[in-house]
């Protein structure tokens, strides 16, 4: 419990501070299938609810990861980088980095890793 008390106050920061560029996990119900972005960087966008009215948008870059599999309702768990915009936030970075500087971002999918 700690720990997710200590997940919302981090996430209400980001919110609150309209920050961008910060690493965050988190997981969520997929209720949303979106369209890929084909604008640069293919992108395989959902949205997950993550509980207490709050939504995300994942933004899976398809050019740098294997597409995922999801289906709407599906449970993922989602490590990327945070960006604040006018909804809320969306989370990309999703992948490995090419250029091996960071340990970069995931989602985690029925006991696979897609990075």
């Amino acid at each position: 419990m700690a720990c997710r008390v200590f997940f919302w106050r981090r996430l209400s920061q980001l919110f609150g501070k309209r920050d961008t560029g910060s690493w965050i996990e988190v997981s969520g119900l997929v209720t949303r299938l979106l369209p890929d972005d084909h604008d640069g960087s293919r992108h395989q966008r959902f949205i997950i609810d993550i509980g207490s009215r709050a939504t995300l948008l994942i933004a899976h870059n398809i050019d740098l990861a294997e597409r995922i599999p999801i289906g709407m309702g599906d449970r993922v768990h989602v490590r990327g980088m945070f960006e604040w915009n006018d909804l809320g936030g969306l989370v990309h970075w999703t992948h490995h980095d090419p250029l091996g500087i960071e340990d970069g971002g995931y989602v985690h999918y029925r006991r696979r890793e897609y990075r």
